[in-house]
């Protein structure tokens, strides 16, 4: 329990496989089950965490299809969980899965979408969000982006240039957004270490050498492939790449790190044009947190 209140966390990903605070149900091995998962929320004081990776990419939104409506009923019978919560919402409620619109209910309170790409959620959950919090470069993008998918007339923004750990947040209600610091948890997530490390990721959150021109095409779907690419690649390519903060806003949005994102965009924004020297200390700051065959 946080604050007295219970939580459901929908977990495409794997991400909170190691999260102390919640029985875990799935794995890569084992999809969930709905029945499981109501079971357990049923009993008082008990977090949930549904790790979808043993169900395949195509079948996760209808799997949610079933899953929010229970969750909803049982809500209505308990006022439990309090808090559901929508990792990559982009994949479960996807604006091409013309569904969302009838699973979703007309409003729902306690729901957290959270996303890399809220202009490909489904313009019928977008419609339920009332605040949005924003993270990386250009957050006011990302509000222009959920005014425009859900036709609502977008606050005045100004461009905004966001330190490490502040947030960027809008209430629809109010006309102006404003910015804050989040306090560390006690609790730290890990990662799905393996994933990073070693796994798959698809084309949409691999990382892509290409350089100025694009003349090159090298996808790293992780970061064994990652440090290997780098590696070979040639000064001008990883230089360009290195100034554009390319690998930063990839440990930040796809690898989801954001100690590592945070000493790299330190890396990068202090490196004094030496490719070798950068490639040395980002493939450190890798290591000490992941790890990478020999």
């Amino acid at each position: 329990m946080y604050c007295g209140r219970e939580f459901c966390i929908i977990d495409p990903e794997g991400d909170y496989e190691n999260f102390a605070d919640a029985v875990i149900l799935g794995d890569g091995d084992r999809s969930p089950r709905l029945t499981e998962v109501l079971k357990l929320l049923e009993r008082l004081d008990q977090n949930v965490i549904v790790n979808l990776l043993g169900i395949a990419l195509g079948d996760r939104p209808a799997f949610f299809a079933e899953l929010l409506p229970a969750l909803q009923e049982l809500r209505s019978q308990t006022g439990r969980p309090h808090w559901i919560v929508v990792d990559e919402a982009h994949h479960l409620l996807p604006s091409s899965w013309n569904p969302a619109s009838l699973t979703l209910p007309q409003n729902i309170d306690g729901l957290m979408l959270i996303t890399v790409h809220p202009d490909q959620v489904a313009p019928a959950a977008l419609s339920l969000v009332d605040a949005i919090l924003t993270v990386g470069n250009l957050p006011e993008q990302n509000i222009e982006q959920f005014c425009k998918v859900v036709g609502y007339c977008p606050p005045q923004l100004t461009p905004q240039t966001l330190e490490p750990g502040e947030v960027y947040a809008w209430f629809r209600e109010d006309t102006e957004p404003f910015r804050f610091r989040i306090a560390r948890g006690n609790t730290e997530r890990r990662r799905h270490v393996r994933k990073y490390a070693q796994g798959e990721l698809g084309q949409d959150k691999s990382f892509y050498f290409r350089g100025a021109e694009g003349k090159l095409n090298l996808r790293a779907q992780n970061l064994i492939l990652f440090t290997q690419i780098a590696e070979g690649v040639d000064d001008e390519t990883w230089l360009y790449h290195l100034h554009q903060g390319d690998y930063s806003r990839w440990f930040r949005e796809a690898i989801k790190d954001e100690s590592l994102a945070e000493e790299v965009e330190n890396i990068e924004q202090t490196a004094n044009g030496s490719a070798s020297e950068s490639r040395a200390a980002i493939k450190t700051a890798i290591e000490q947190r992941y790890t990478l065959p020999a």
